[in-house]
């Protein structure tokens, strides 16, 4: 086949199952696709010994590295965790939002962040004040107080990824948000809808498309 006609055939294939995608990230993917190099599995009687599992692993000591090194990243700032500055961060983004938004918008179970959120109230960080549509709701707000706590906990916050992955390339970074970018979002749509299902029921609607 002539390199041209397959180039765009792989082109065509990739543009299919993600439309909307630059040409840059296609370049991406296509040489990703084209090394050689295989991962090495770690080594340990009982670790994972498949792809899934061992990047399942990377990513989630890759998460616990980050929690331990944020403890650090946070220190007087009036922020005691990831979760906190998460909720805080996402009131923000939202701008007022619901109560029950704010929390599963963070990922998080109600019970704890009503917890937090009760917290961040106590510190000034956050009022809160009645729903005009629906009296029985209550909507957030950031303080100017946590505003100023915000862009210091930003600051902190990059600066700490800067540390963890400022030895990859940024296409090499690029390439990463690229392939996982996918697996968040298609479980941030849908993780509330698995709450009280047990693992097989998850697992098979997932993996074999039966609810």
């Amino acid at each position: 086949m002539n390199k041209a006609v397959e180039l765009i055939t792989e082109w065509g294939a990739y543009d299919e199952q993600h439309p909307g995608s630059s040409i840059e990230e296609f370049c991406r993917h296509y040489l990703a696709g084209k090394q050689t190099r295989k991962p090495v599995p770690p080594e340990g009687k009982f670790l994972p010994v498949n792809s899934d599992g061992i990047l399942m692993r990377v990513i989630g000591r890759i998460f616990k590295l980050h929690t331990i090194y944020t403890v650090a990243a946070l220190e007087g700032t009036g922020i005691n965790t990831i979760d906190e500055y998460s909720l805080l961060n996402t009131v923000a983004q939202l701008k007022e939002p619901r109560k029950t938004e704010a929390i599963y918008a963070a990922l998080q179970e109600l019970s704890t962040g009503t917890d937090k959120l009760n917290r961040l109230k106590k510190l000034g960080y956050l009022t809160e004040y009645d729903d005009k549509e629906d009296k029985r709701s209550k909507r957030l707000k950031v303080t100017p107080k946590g505003e100023k706590v915000l862009i210091q906990c930003r600051k902190r916050v990059s600066q700490l990824a800067e540390l963890m992955f400022h030895d990859m390339t940024d296409s090499d970074r690029k390439l990463c948000i690229q392939l996982l970018k996918g697996v968040e979002t298609k479980f941030t749509g849908i993780w509330q809808s698995h709450k009280g299902k047990n693992f097989e029921e998850i697992y098979a609607e997932i993996i074999t498309g039966k609810d």
